[in-house]
């Protein structure tokens, strides 16, 4: 479903693809960095809250539904994006939606009563719904064809790579000194990433602005009347949305509930989500790199095979030790192993997933793309959520977790049929 472009700048190339800044633009730079910075809030706090939820006496099923309702609106507001860019608001979704997501962060150190703290997750997916698919489409459009596996990848750098200090670090930081500075600290990175981001129309002499409006940034008008739409187009999405939402799942289960048992080996938890935050940047880059240099896809089967392999260990970990204090060093080898795994797998997917997703979807279609990739990313974590909330209080943890290791295994045959390949001409070399 690949569609051949021209291999270099002439009369058939739009010129706002030729003239496109890049990866070296000041645009994708500031859009690189509101990324990082505004996504600090969202890292520290997805942990956090269910944590500070369970301190007000709600079980694990409450304190799953704050997550899952944050996911809720996410996804809701993500079903409305595509419309939305394409009457322009490229310009405004990411500055306004880094806002609404850091601004109200504070209001959760207010109470650990359920009610308010499921309040306050709503108001703030409203703006993490409209950061996220607005930025992966950015980072797209911002670039030429070419660089688009580089560009997905360097902006799932933005996204992973606070997250190595910020995921495990938010959850130490307030277990040592409380959870208020954290959320105070988190919210003020919503109103810095909106300032960055509202640059990012004025950078390089306005050569960005084209890729801000409406109009396609890559592709002729022929190639463009091409594009699949509607039914089509689902059909063409379907395969990459169902890994990813069964992965993002798998992604929930370890970032919400894995520092609930093992609250007192805080050192543990720390130690894991970092591995598991750096392992997902490393996959995630390198299979931008390998999809921009090779033009195919080629890591899709080795990572679901990994973040199978990493969601056992895990499993393995949980059905022993859950809940018991001190974790030994098998559990300890298990958990560390299993998150590193896990992550590396859960990181490819993303890239290679987003990439064929874009591919498929067609220059006119980047939005769409966008909003899909991120539903199926975001409905993962809030069903992972609330889902093995309610698993983990029926069966215990151990069960709770096979069941995501056993569908994810399950989906490692998908990877054979799902994949693309790009024209020579568009190869990186």
């Amino acid at each position: 479903m690949t569609r051949p472009r021209p291999s270099s700048p002439g009369p058939s190339t739009p010129a706002s693809e030729s003239d496109l800044p890049g990866l070296r633009g000041r645009g994708f730079a500031l859009l690189i960095a509101a990324t990082a910075i505004g996504l600090c809030g969202f890292a520290a706090v997805l942990p956090l809250v269910p944590l500070w939820a369970t301190r007000g006496g709600v079980g694990e099923f409450g304190a799953g539904t704050t997550t899952a309702v944050f996911m809720l609106t996410t996804v809701l507001t993500q079903l409305g994006m595509p419309w939305l860019l394409d009457r322009g608001a490229y310009r405004w979704a990411f500055p306004v939606g880094s806002l609404i997501l850091g601004l109200p962060t504070p209001l959760f150190a207010a109470t650990t009563d359920l009610g308010p703290l499921i309040a306050v997750s709503a108001v703030r997916g409203i703006g993490f719904g409209m950061v996220t698919v607005a930025g992966t489409a950015l980072a797209a459009r911002l670039v030429p064809r070419a660089q688009v596996g580089r560009a997905t990848g360097l902006y799932g750098l933005a996204v992973g790579l606070p997250q190595v200090v910020i995921l495990p670090g938010g959850v130490a930081v307030a277990l040592a000194v409380g959870f208020g500075p954290v959320f105070w600290a988190t919210g003020a990175t919503g109103v810095v990433a909106a300032v960055l981001a509202s640059g990012i129309w004025f950078a390089d002499g306005g050569r960005n602005r084209p890729a801000l409006r409406s109009a396609p940034t890559t592709g002729t008008p022929a190639s463009n009347a091409g594009d699949p739409r509607g039914l089509a187009l689902w059909m063409a999405l379907a395969s990459p949305l169902l890994m990813m939402l069964i992965v993002a799942i798998g992604a929930s289960t370890i970032v919400t509930f894995l520092a609930i048992p093992f609250e007192r080996a805080a050192w543990l938890v720390g130690a894991a989500l970092a591995l598991y935050a750096l392992s997902v940047v490393i996959g995630r880059w390198t299979a931008g790199a390998l999809y921009d240099r090779h033009g195919r896809t080629v890591l899709l089967m080795p990572a679901m095979v990994s973040g199978s392999l990493g969601m056992g260990l895990v499993t393995a970990a949980m059905w022993t030790d859950a809940g018991t204090g001190q974790p030994g060093v098998s559990t300890v080898a298990l958990i560390l192993g299993g998150s590193a795994l896990f992550g590396l797998g859960f990181g490819s997917v993303q890239n290679d997933t987003v990439t064929i997703m874009l591919d498929r979807a067609g220059a006119s279609g980047q939005g769409r793309a966008s909003a899909v990739w991120n539903i199926g990313y975001d409905a993962g974590t809030g069903a992972g959520a609330m889902g093995l909330g309610l698993l983990i209080q029926l069966l215990g943890y151990g069960p709770a977790f096979a069941v995501t290791a056993v569908a994810l295994l399950a989906l490692v045959p998908l990877t054979l049929r799902t994949g693309v390949r790009r024209p020579e001409s568009a190869v990186h070399r």
